[in-house]
């Protein structure tokens, strides 16, 4: 994350390097953040200016791209925080490059809770889609009309009364060279702790509220991309026992994809979160002597950078085809002109950055459903033979028909007032 471990030492002490053992250390955690985040920072505002380039082209966007949309609009907010790191907090503290005061801090400390747990609840929103689509069968009107709006006002009410509470109690103070919920102690004339700023019940609530969100989170995109992983992998077994060639290989080639998005923004959660969350733990509740560029890697860096794996990924169909028409072209390559298309025409891949074809109404039926099965985004019935209107088409021939059976009269008598002239 964007801030490291409180050590043992009281949150009143703020010595320079409180949290790191040297002034070398500090300079090194905090290029490596400053780093990372940036690069959050450009992937998520590509993803945003991608949605928003498609809505100024008068086309539509499905709610994956608008999910995508808030998700990488909260990642910019969490990441930026991030960013400015030590800038933001107050120069009292001594740290490095600490040249703020005490409502920048509060302003950092809100700005990464409120980015924080935006991200969190989008990217189970992500995983959420995915799984009503290919699952439950839905597709994405479906979704959009019962689904998308309560979640986006329900994620964002989440979002913004998470971080006015700490705000309220002045409970946004310095941390290890940046803002969190956190508060200041010091020591009473009698020599008793006392808490000179902020308040501790909302620092034990909201180290609880953080772990349990990191944790579900992981929990339920990994169960959610299982799940999907599980239903398109008996699709297929099923498509196979039948051996409809046609219909198997399009599917295959769809499920394969399938699994191949999901799989990939479930790694970047991983390696960004879900690394962080295992070294969090070892470090906190089993005090594990844990090297300082793993904890610089794992804990500081590598959770503000989100929105770059996640534009990896949102680019990936448009780059793979730019590929497919320029062979030779390099991956790298491909991305640079999918995100600079001013330099290249590219076209749009017809999966591109969105979930369409995940939507039932777009994918071929499989010939074959039996009665006792439901029907899935990739499983539907045979359709009804079309009944046709011959009608008109009797009509016209029983004209034509009665048209040739009368005998052709023809006016002669014109001619003969000619010969008897």
């Amino acid at each position: 994350m964007c801030w490291h471990s409180q050590p043992d030492s009281k949150p009143s002490a703020f010595a320079p390097y409180s949290c790191f053992a040297n002034a070398r250390q500090e300079i090194v955690a905090e290029v490596f953040r400053k780093t990372f985040s940036l690069l959050s920072i450009i992937g998520s505002s590509y993803i945003v200016a991608d949605v928003i380039r498609t809505r100024r082209n008068d086309k539509a966007t499905d709610p994956y791209q608008r999910i995508m949309l808030c998700l990488g609009t909260f990642d910019i907010l969490f990441s930026s925080v991030c960013f400015l790191g030590t800038w933001l907090t107050p120069k009292e503290t001594g740290w490095l490059w600490s040249v703020g005061n005490t409502s920048s801090c509060s302003t950092q400390g809100f700005f990464t809770v409120l980015g924080l747990m935006g991200e969190f609840l989008y990217q189970m929103a992500l995983s959420l889609n995915v799984l009503i689509l290919i699952v439950f069968g839905w597709n994405q009107d479906k979704f959009a009309a019962k689904v998308e709006k309560p979640m986006h006002i329900a994620i964002i009410a989440v979002a913004l009364s998470t971080a006015l509470v700490p705000l309220a109690y002045q409970s946004y103070n310095p941390s290890c060279g940046t803002c969190w919920s956190m508060f200041i102690a010091d020591k009473c004339s009698d020599g008793e702790e006392c808490i000179v700023r902020g308040s501790r019940t909302v620092f034990v609530a909201y180290s609880y509220i953080q772990g349990a969100t990191l944790f579900i989170m992981n929990v339920f995109c990994t169960v959610a991309m299982v799940w999907v992983y599980l239903h398109v992998r008996r699709q297929e077994l099923k498509m196979q026992e039948y051996n409809f060639r046609g219909h198997n290989e399009e599917h295959h080639r769809e499920s394969k994809r399938i699994r191949k998005i999901l799989l990939l923004y479930t790694l970047s959660l991983y390696l960004t979160w879900g690394v962080y969350a295992v070294t969090a733990n070892l470090y906190i509740f089993l005090s594990l002597n844990i090297p300082f560029f793993v904890r610089v890697l794992f804990e500081s860096s590598l959770p503000s950078s989100l929105g770059f794996f996640n534009m990896l990924v949102y680019f990936l169909p448009n780059s793979l085809k730019y590929q497919e028409d320029h062979p030779g072209t390099w991956l790298v390559t491909s991305y640079f002109h999918v995100l600079h298309p001013s330099t290249t025409r590219v076209e749009d891949s017809p999966d591109m950055n969105n979930l369409s074809r995940f939507n039932t109404s777009t994918v071929d039926p499989i010939p074959f459903h039996t009665s006792t099965e439901q029907p899935g985004p990739f499983h539907t019935s045979i359709e009804q033979p079309i009944p046709l209107d011959t009608t008109s088409t009797e009509k016209r021939i029983s004209m034509n028909t009665t048209s040739t059976d009368q005998p052709i009269q023809l006016d002669t008598s014109s001619a003969e007032k000619s010969l008897e002239l």
